[in-house]
């Protein structure tokens, strides 16, 4: 195994890393900003304010987005399993 297939790997598993957290992270921090600048507005500092919208969210993008995500993991898994069989 050389040098270029080990860093192709490791590419291959931020990309396919950064495919699956990226829209979870997005959705959560547009949430709190919005959430923020309300509580700002309007002086209600609540934790709950917060945290359960960011939740439903989360529960949300992942039931949506859920059958993309393990499409994305499994072609990744196909990917490492086809360099394991060129390697001698």
């Amino acid at each position: 195994m050389t040098t270029s297939v080990i860093m192709d790997i490791m590419q291959s598993a931020m990309v396919a890393g950064i495919k699956i957290a990226a829209p979870i992270l997005l959705i959560s921090i547009v949430i709190g900003l919005v959430i923020a600048i309300f509580q700002a507005a309007t002086q209600i500092h609540e934790q709950t304010l917060t945290f359960v919208p960011k939740l439903f969210a989360t529960a949300i993008i992942l039931i949506i987005l859920g059958p993309w995500m393990t499409e994305v993991m499994s072609d990744f898994v196909y990917y490492i399993f086809d360099i394991m069989t060129t390697i001698y």
